[in-house]
C-alpha cells in the first residue's frame, strides 16, 4: 500500500482567506518566470520580503540544492552555503517567522539542534523578523496608511507593522545587501476603521518597497484590484500600468482557480519585473482552471487592464466606432446623497415627499433631504444596483450576469446610494429603449471588463458606446452594427447568460 504524506505547506494554503498562504505548486509557478540560470549560480541572492510559510524559501532552496551540484558536491557544504549566502527572508510576524524557518531550516531555531545548516550562531538565522512600530501622522502611519485608533498597541498585542515596509534591509537583517531576485506573497490588506468588511489595501506598498531596492527580478502574487485603482491603488495603478518593466503577468479572474477555496474580488495575478527589461507585457488570462490565453501588449493601452486577451480585440472594435462611452453621461456614486440604509415612510407625511427605491422596498421620502445638482428629479431615470449580481466571480456554469437589478425612476422618483444613475430622459420610451441595451449580452460584457471588484462606478463604462435610444436594441443588432465575427460572438455569448 502507498503511504500518502502530504506536504503540510498545501494544508496550509487552504486554510482560510484571513491568511492567504501560498502552495508549493503555485510558488513554483512562479519561479518558473526567472530564468533557471539563477538557481545554477552560486552567488545569486533571494529574499522573501513577506514570509509566511516559507514557502518561496524552501523551493528556491531545492532549486539551488540541484543546481549547485557540480559546484559545490559536497551536500553539507552546499547547503550551509546556500542558506548562509543565498537565501534570505523577512517574516510577517513572530507565528510566521517561527513557521518559516520550520519550513527552511527544519526547525523553528535556526541554529537549533535539527536545523539543516550548520553554521547559524543566533535562532533567527537568515530569516528574520524585527517588531516594529507604526510611525503616526495625523492619525494615520506615514509607511502602511494605517489607523491609529486600530493599530496603536501595547507590545504583547500584534500591530501588523511589517518590517519590510517600516524599516530599512540593514536594520533588518544586520547589513545593507543586494538581492538579484525578491519574490513573495505580501499581505494583501488591513481594517481602515470603517465597517466589519471595511479594509484598504497594503500590497502596494511591499511592491513599492522591493522596486526601491532595484533588484534583478522582482515576482509578487497580489489581488488583482488595482487594474481599475481606487481606495487609494490610483497612483500605484498608474505606475504599474506604465511600467514597462513588466515582462509578464498572469492573470486569475477567478481567485479560486489559483487559491482553492479562497474568494478574493477581482481575482489575482502575479508579475515577472525585469530591471533591464523593456517593452511589451506577455499577458496570459487564465479564465478557468483548464481555460488560458496569452497575448504580448502594452499594459498602458487604457486606463484599467482588460484582463481578458479575447475582449481586448471586441473592444478594440468597439471604440474605433469613435462614439462616445457611458461612463460620460452615468451619475456619480450616490446622487442623490441618500444612505442605503434609508427606508422612507410607508406613507406621505408631507405633501412633496417623493417616491424612494431602496433596498428594503419602496417608501416615501422629503424631498428636502434630497439632493439634485445636476436637477434630474423631473426626468425619467434608468437605474442599476450599485454592486454586481453575484459579485465578481462567475455562476456554477462559469458565466455572469453582471447586473442584478435594472428599473426605470419617474419624476419625482429618487433611489439610495445602492443604486447608480446610469441616464436620464424626457421621454419613458427612450428609458425603455435604454433598459434594452442594458439587458444586451454585449452591453454588460463591455462593463465586465472594466471590473475588477464588485462595485460598478462611472469609469466601469469606459468601454460601453452610447447608442441611440429612439429604437430598442438587440444583441444580433449590435453584433452586426460593430463588425464582430462568430468566434467573437460565441466567446460574448459564452460569457454572459441572459438577463433575469
Amino acid at each position: 500500500m502507498t503511504h500518502y504524506s502530504p506536504d503540510i505547506l498545501n494544508c496550509l494554503a487552504n486554510l482560510s482567506s484571513d491568511e492567504v498562504f501560498t502552495s508549493p505548486e503555485l510558488a513554483n509557478r512562479m519561479l518558473d518566470l526567472l530564468p533557471q540560470e539563477l538557481f545554477r549560480s552560486s552567488k545569486t541572492r533571494f529574499l522573501d520580503p513577506c514570509s509566511k510559510s516559507g514557502v518561496f524559501l524552501r523551493e528556491i532552496a531545492k532549486r539551488l540544492l540541484a543546481g549547485l551540484e557540480e559546484q559545490i558536491p559536497d551536500l553539507q557544504q552546499r547547503i550551509d552555503h546556500i542558506m548562509t549566502k543565498q537565501v534570505f527572508g523577512i517574516a510577517c510576524t513572530d507565528l510566521t517567522a517561527e513557521m518559516s524557518r520550520r519550513t527552511l531550516y527544519c526547525t523553528k531555531q535556526a541554529n537549533g539542534k535539527y536545523s539543516v545548516s550548520t553554521v547559524f550562531r543566533d535562532i533567527q538565522g537568515n530569516l528574520r523578523y524585527l517588531r516594529c512600530q507604526h510611525t503616526w501622522v495625523n492619525g494615520k502611519c506615514k509607511h502602511c496608511s494605517a489607523n491609529r485608533a486600530q493599530y496603536d498597541r501595547v507590545e504583547t498585542i500584534e500591530s501588523y507593522a511589517y518590517p519590510f515596509i517600516h524599516k530599512s534591509i540593514k536594520e533588518i537583517l544586520n547589513k545593507d545587501m543586494q538581492f538579484d531576485v525578491i519574490i513573495g506573497n505580501p499581505p494583501y490588506q488591513m481594517s481602515d476603521g470603517g465597517q466589519a468588511a471595511s479594509a484598504r489595501p497594503i500590497y502596494q506598498f511591499f511592491v513599492e518597497q522591493a522596486m526601491k531596492l532595484q533588484p534583478r527580478y522582482l515576482c509578487m502574487i497580489i489581488p488583482a484590484r488595482w487594474y481599475a485603482g481606487g481606495k487609494g491603488l490610483d497612483q500605484f495603478r498608474n505606475k504599474m500600468l506604465g511600467n514597462k518593466q513588466i515582462k509578464y503577468l498572469v492573470d486569475y479572474s477567478n481567485s479560486a482557480d489559483c487559491f482553492p477555496g479562497v474568494n478574493i474580488a477581482g481575482g489575482v495575478c502575479y508579475f515577472l519585473w525585469d530591471k533591464s527589461y523593456k517593452g511589451k507585457c506577455e499577458i496570459t488570462s487564465i479564465t478557468s482552471v483548464n481555460e488560458s490565453t496569452t497575448d504580448i501588449r502594452d499594459l498602458d493601452e487604457f486606463d484599467v487592464l482588460v484582463r481578458n486577451n479575447t475582449a481586448i480585440h471586441i473592444i478594440r472594435k468597439m471604440l474605433n466606432s469613435g462614439e462616445l462611452t457611458l461612463d460620460k453621461v452615468v451619475s456619480s456614486y450616490s446622487y442623490f446623497a441618500i444612505r442605503s440604509y434609508e427606508e422612507g415612510t410607508e406613507v406621505r407625511t408631507h405633501k412633496d415627499d417623493v417616491k424612494l427605491y431602496s433596498s428594503h422596498g419602496i417608501g416615501y421620502f422629503p424631498l428636502t433631504r434630497v439632493t439634485d445638482r445636476q436637477k434630474i428629479l423631473g426626468k425619467y431615470k434608468v437605474i442599476i444596483t450599485y454592486a454586481m449580481s453575484g459579485g465578481n466571480k462567475p455562476t456554477a456554469d462559469g458565466n455572469y450576469q453582471v447586473i442584478s437589478t435594472l428599473r426605470i425612476l419617474k419624476p419625482n422618483e429618487v433611489c439610495t446610494e445602492t443604486y447608480l444613475v446610469l441616464s436620464t430622459f424626457d421621454e419613458e420610451s427612450f428609458a425603455s429603449n435604454m433598459c434594452t441595451y442594458v439587458r444586451t449580452k454585449t452591453f454588460r460584457f463591455l462593463l465586465l471588463q472594466a471590473l475588477t471588484s464588485i462595485h460598478i462606478t462611472k469609469d466601469s463604462f469606459q468601454f460601453v458606446p452610447l447608442q441611440d435610444f429612439s429604437h430598442p436594441w438587440t444583441d444580433e443588432m449590435l453584433y452586426k452594427k460593430y463588425g464582430l465575427d462568430k468566434d467573437e460572438i460565441a466567446f460574448i455569448e459564452s460569457m454572459i447568460r441572459p438577463m433575469e
